[in-house]
C-alpha cells in the first residue's frame, strides 16, 4: 500500500497530539472517489473529533479510547486521483469539492461520490476548500430549517464565523433584511457581507434594544434558549446550529439541541435543532451562489499542511473572521 503525507492522531486530547507523519494512502470503494487534496478547512468539528468531547460523541461512533480515524479534516479540495468502478459523474484530472471519509489533512482523501461536486471554476482550491461544511450548513439553516422568505427579518448570532458568514449572505440573496452579531472588530466584514445592521454582543445582552426577528440563526451555541426565544416574533423561527463542541464534557452544548423541540410543544415559535446533512445538491446550489455572485468564501487565514495544530488552534482561541484554511502542497 502506498504511502502519503497526513496529520494523524494516535489518541484524544488538545492540538498536541497532532503530529505530520507517514499514512497509508486510502482505498476506495466501487461508489467512492480518491481526491489528490490541495486543500482543507478547520470547522468545530474537527476540535470535537481532536479532544474526544463531549463524551457523548465517542459513544455514537467515534472511538470510545481513541479516534477510529487518525486523520482529522472533513472539507476538502483537490483533483479527482482516481474512481471507483460505479462512479458515474467524475473522471480523473477533474476539480472537485466537498467532503471526505477519510481526513482531508492528507495528500490524498476517499470520499463518497454523492458528496462531491465540480469546484466552481472562479474559486481558488483553498476559497472552494471553505465552503463545504459551513456553506452546507448554512443553507440548511436558513432555506430548509428556518425558511426565510423575502422581507422577514433575520438575526445570525456569530455572524462573522465560518457558519455565520455564509448564512448573512444566503439570507439576503433570499430577499431577507440581516441583522449579524459579531465584535467589534469583525463588524466591517459582516457589513461587507451584506447585512443590514450588526450588534456588538461586548456592549451588552444581545436583546437589550428589544428587537424582534421572524427568524434566529444562532451558531455561537453560548446563549440560553430563554433569552433567544425572547428575540422572536410570537411565530418566531430559531435554529440552533451546532453547539456540542461548548460547555460540558459528556454533553457539550448539545443539552439546547435536546430541549427545543420539546419546547416547541408549549409555545407557537419554532425553535428547531439543526443537523446538517451533506448531499451534492447542496453542494450544486451552493456552486450556483458562488457563480451568481451572491456568496463569496471568506477566509480568515491559510496555514500550511505542517501547521495544522496552530489553525485549530487559531479557531478554538478567538473569534476568525470567516474560514480558517488549510493548503497542502501538490504531490506532482
Amino acid at each position: 500500500m502506498k504511502a502519503m503525507k497526513a496529520i494523524v492522531q494516535d489518541a484524544y486530547g488538545p492540538a498536541d497530539v497532532l503530529r505530520l507523519g507517514d499514512a497509508d494512502r486510502p482505498e476506495i470503494g466501487d461508489e467512492e472517489v480518491l481526491v489528490e487534496v490541495r486543500a482543507a478547512a478547520v470547522d468545530p468539528g474537527v476540535w470535537v473529533l481532536m479532544t474526544g468531547r463531549p463524551y457523548l460523541m465517542r459513544a455514537a461512533g467515534f472511538g470510545l479510547r481513541r479516534p477510529k480515524v487518525a486523520v482529522r479534516g472533513r472539507d476538502v479540495a483537490g483533483v479527482v486521483a482516481a474512481v471507483g468502478a460505479r462512479v458515474t459523474r467524475f473522471q480523473p484530472g477533474q476539480e472537485v469539492y466537498g467532503t471526505c471519509e477519510s481526513g482531508s489533512y492528507a495528500e490524498y482523501a476517499r470520499a463518497r461520490q454523492s458528496r462531491l461536486a465540480p469546484k466552481p471554476a472562479d474559486l481558488t482550491f483553498e476559497q472552494a476548500a471553505a465552503v463545504p461544511v459551513s456553506g452546507m450548513t448554512a443553507l440548511q439553516a436558513v432555506r430548509d430549517r428556518g425558511g426565510v422568505r423575502p422581507g422577514q427579518r433575520v438575526l445570525v448570532i456569530g455572524a462573522s464565523g465560518g457558519v455565520g458568514s455564509f448564512a448573512v449572505q444566503i439570507a439576503k440573496a433570499d430577499g431577507a433584511s440581516v441583522t449579524g452579531v459579531c465584535g467589534a472588530t469583525n463588524a466591517g466584514l459582516v457589513r461587507s457581507l451584506g447585512a443590514d445592521d450588526v450588534i456588538d454582543y461586548a456592549h451588552g445582552e444581545i436583546d437589550r434594544d428589544g428587537r424582534r426577528y421572524d427568524v434566529v440563526v444562532d451558531t455561537a451555541g453560548n446563549r440560553p434558549l430563554s433569552l433567544l426565544r425572547r428575540l422572536l416574533t410570537p411565530r418566531g423561527t430559531l435554529v440552533v446550529v451546532g453547539g456540542g463542541h461548548t460547555a460540558y464534557r459528556f454533553t457539550g452544548g448539545m443539552g439546547r439541541t435536546f430541549r427545543a423541540p420539546l419546547l416547541s410543544l408549549f409555545t407557537g415559535q419554532r425553535l428547531r435543532p439543526l443537523m446538517s446533512r451533506e448531499r451534492a445538491e447542496h453542494l450544486e446550489e451552493l456552486t450556483r451562489l458562488v457563480e451568481s455572485g451572491a456568496v463569496t468564501p471568506v477566509i480568515d487565514r491559510v496555514y500550511p499542511l505542517a501547521a495544522v495544530p496552530d489553525a485549530i488552534r487559531h479557531l478554538a482561541g478567538g473569534h476568525p473572521g470567516g474560514k480558517v484554511v488549510v493548503a497542502v502542497p501538490g504531490t506532482a
